[in-house]
């Protein structure tokens, strides 16, 4: 028999981590579900376990706001699929999620059928988005310029990126990631080249564009 699945989810509401367990709970095969209820919770889970089949991520948590911290944990683990589960599940979000890589987009409001069905479709090798929404496309060419630049990071440089965000200096970065400060000064320099600012300043600030419809509050 194949080991079962494990998920991570992770929420800073535990009344809805426990609705989504409920809702995993009810799939086959599922051996082990882990919970965060912040940020750094999230990040140590995810690099600390690399037989990881899913990742449910709300979009602000403690230590994290909108789509950068989408992006960090990309970094992360870039082989484990991330689906973002938010309510806001405007287009734009949904779409903006999906170019950024997540494997699938869950409404707050969906029912248990449908959080089962989007996580199977996913755990398939599928991608999934709350039915019958018209993702149309990005009007705001500065936000689609930035999706390709942060498309073109390597997963290392993500993470990289989601360390400046979160104040880390190289040195700092260099002990977390396990080598050399030099290697993450060529890591800075690649990602600020890359994504086309001259400090890190700014491109924390540029990443902080990406968290939410500029058209709605953070959710």
């Amino acid at each position: 028999m194949p080991p079962g699945y494990k998920f991570v989810i992770a929420d800073d509401h535990p009344l809805f981590r426990g609705a989504l367990k409920q809702a995993l709970a009810g799939l086959s095969d599922v051996a082990d579900i882990l919970e965060a209820g912040d940020f750094e919770s999230t990040k140590a889970l995810v690099s600390g376990n690399e037989d990881l089949d899913l990742v449910l991520l709300d979009l602000t948590m403690p230590g994290a706001s909108g789509l950068s911290g989408l992006v960090s944990l990309r970094g992360i683990h870039a082989a484990v699929p991330m689906v973002v589960v938010s309510a806001h599940d405007d287009p734009a979000t949904i779409r903006r999620a999906l170019e950024l890589g997540a494997s699938g987009f869950i409404s707050k409001s969906a029912s248990m059928d449908e959080i089962r069905g989007a996580v199977e479709a996913v755990l398939a090798g599928g991608v999934s988005a709350p039915p019958g929404v018209d993702l149309g496309v990005e009007r705001d060419p500065d936000i689609s310029d930035l999706i390709r630049r942060l498309q073109s990071l390597t997963p290392q440089q993500a993470r990289v990126l989601g360390m400046i965000a979160e104040g880390l200096l190289n040195k700092q970065i260099a002990y977390e990631l396990g080598v050399s400060e030099a290697t993450i000064k060529a890591h800075v320099s690649a990602v600020l080249q890359k994504l086309g600012v001259d400090s890190r300043t700014q491109a924390v600030i540029l990443l902080s564009r990406i968290g939410t419809d500029p058209l709605q509050p953070a959710t």
